[in-house]
């Protein structure tokens, strides 16, 4: 028994420094083990995904774009128009290359790209530390630092670039460019030219209070004969992760595909990987679902379906390519997702519309529900998300009542801890026991210490006499430990945590502590619990045993405030129940 537990504690002790390294070597820049990284760019440019125009930037300080679709070889770039659109959720930009949002500000989400867990001191002592934030986050964005564009447009069943597509120079409609108080809609529209005979109109339609964008699609035939063009939707961005994303820990960034019955994420390194003749791994052809690019707390997401539940075959694809941004003259490999959609046949001086939707925005559990079947799957709760469900249902109920997000936090540890009240008592009543035969064991191990096997067998002599099962602490707490990891999910996934307040200093539950307090304080009752735990035989084992709280602790310096309270409240909330069974035995202190 003595050596199962030594072997636990080692593998405990072992993970914790692995987690460590890993950090550290993310914090520095380097691959890390949970998270894929992408390939450096160094072959040549791989093609867009069947037959798909490649993604482009324009140079954000003169709207510079390739040349149009039909242009001469070597002709100028064309210069496309930029248009600002601000309603009270977000400011939008859209390019008259292609009408392509190219960038998206979420104004009701200020922007906290976290310090380094040092920058304080470097400012204490008046040294320079990390850059300010941007007032709010932006999601999409084209500039020298980031590519994360919505493009969409036209090519012919055969793919190639013979019709209006995010290259071609579109015309922009007048109007209004910001929602009006007591309007609630408001329409950008733009015009492309005759391009293979078609003509695109594309139309943008911002809603009041509402981060999805309707986007419609009008195709004109001008020509002399009937065209069978497709619809492509994509979304394109690089493989750099989020500004402010942790170095400690790590969620998913990257493209999903949901084909009507099965959520799939598909990561930049296993579409680094592919070659042109390997198959996606990745539902490619369906009549239903929809393409999204994920990131932690928010997402980008083509949806097509109608609400009538009416079908519409189209084909998936995921691709990368490289491309030269205009602003650094700099290559970059960027990745794709996306859908095209066959429009069927047009009669020469006809016209079709297509309606999509395009959602740019925050990770709100119920509100995604409600847009698409299954787009909550956005939301990354790891491999505990049969419990992690549940669990955050229980903790929004609870936010519903108290209105504050942090004392929901404590009122849903005070629910686990009395659910698991019977099983935590029956832990610290072992634990408790051990501690009260603690000094017989020691001096047993001592007059002993040169009959290994004649101790070992007075060891269980022991156990067996005093009715202890030497695993009984240890069960119960495994049997609780995915709930609590959930829970640990739940509050890093949950974007309602940002900028969520709860008492004094802590005013955003999805920063760290900026004093550093509730990390000390976790720190400190961990090391009470230590002391209130038996203390092992083994003088190995005792000084791991308080040597573990100190390493696990360091992570939770640069975690989530909001993680680190719901550690810290199961922390105090384990020391009474623990206390309290010691304190009945007799064993405090001992």
């Amino acid at each position: 028994m003595t050596d199962m537990r030594r072997t636990l504690l080692w593998v405990v002790f072992s993970m914790s420094l692995f987690l460590i390294y890993d950090a550290w070597q993310k914090h520095n820049g380097h691959p890390s083990f949970f998270s894929p990284v992408p390939a450096k760019v160094a072959a040549p440019a791989a093609s867009a995904a069947g037959g798909l125009p490649t993604p482009t930037a324009a140079n954000p300080a003169t709207g510079a774009t390739a040349a149009a679709p039909g242009a001469p070889a070597g002709a100028a770039p064309t210069v496309a128009e930029r248009t600002t659109i601000t309603t009270d959720v977000v400011k939008a930009t859209l390019s008259g290359a292609g009408g392509t949002l190219t960038r998206v500000e979420l104004l009701k989400y200020p922007d906290h790209v976290l310090k380094e867990w040092y920058d304080p001191l470097l400012e204490l002592f008046g040294k320079k530390a990390a850059a300010a934030a941007p007032k709010d986050v932006v999601l999409l964005d084209e500039s020298p630092e980031r590519l994360y564009v919505a493009e969409s447009g036209l090519i012919p069943a055969a793919g190639g670039s013979g019709l209006p597509n995010h290259h071609t120079v579109m015309t922009l409609v007048p109007g209004e460019r910001t929602l009006a108080a007591g309007q609630n809609t408001l329409q950008v529209k733009f015009e492309s030219p005759v391009v293979g005979g078609v003509k695109l109109v594309k139309t943008y339609t911002f809603k009041r209070g509402d981060y999805v964008i309707d986007v419609k699609n009008e195709v004109v035939n001008e020509s002399g004969a009937a065209v069978s063009p497709r619809l492509y939707l994509q979304l394109v961005r690089d493989g750099v992760p989020p500004p402010g994303e942790s170095s400690v820990y790590s969620t998913f960034t990257g493209p999903a595909v949901d084909d009507g019955n099965k959520f799939q994420k598909v990561d930049f390194k296993s579409i680094e990987k592919r070659t042109p003749t390997d198959k996606p791994d990745h539902t490619t052809e369906s009549d239903s679902g929809w393409v999204a690019m994920v990131q932690h707390y928010f997402t980008s997401a083509w949806l097509i379906d109608k609400a009538d539940g009416s079908k519409q075959p189209r084909e998936y694809f995921t691709g990368k390519t490289d491309m030269t941004n205009p602003s650094t003259g700099q290559s970059a490999r960027v990745y794709s997702v996306g859908m095209f959609v066959p429009l069927g046949e047009i009669a020469p001086g006809a016209t079709k519309a297509f309606d999509a939707k395009l959602f740019v925005g925050p990770q709100e559990e119920e509100k995604l529900a409600k847009l698409a079947p299954r787009l909550e799957l956005v939301k990354d709760y790891g491999i505990f998300k049969i419990l992690a469900e549940p669990l955050f249902w229980l903790l929004t109920q609870l936010h519903k009542v108290i209105g504050n997000w942090g004392w929901s936090i404590v009122g849903l540890v005070v629910l686990l801890k009395i659910a698991f009240y019977w099983l935590n008592a029956k832990a610290y009543g072992s634990m408790a026991k051990m501690k009260a035969i603690s000094p017989k064991i020691t001096a047993m191990r001592e007059r002993l210490k040169d009959k290994p096997q004649e101790m070992q067998q007075e060891m269980m002599r022991i156990y067996r006499e005093e009715k202890i099962n030497p695993l009984g602490g240890c069960l119960p707490i495994f049997v609780q430990m995915p709930f609590f990891i959930s829970l640990y999910w739940v509050l890093l996934s949950t974007v309602e945590m940002r900028g969520a307040p709860w008492i004094g200093w802590i005013t955003d539950l999805s920063a760290k502590d900026p004093y550093f307090i509730l990390p000390i304080l976790m720190t400190l009752t961990s090391l009470l619990q230590t002391w209130l735990n038996p203390t092992p035989p083994d003088p190995v084992q005792a000084k791991m045993m308080w040597f573990m709280p100190l390493i696990f602790s360091v992570m939770f310096f640069v975690f989530p405030s909001g993680l680190v309270l719901y550690w810290l409240t199961n922390n105090i909330l384990s020391i009474a129940q623990q206390y309290v069974i010691n304190k009945r035995l007799g064993v405090l202190g001992k």
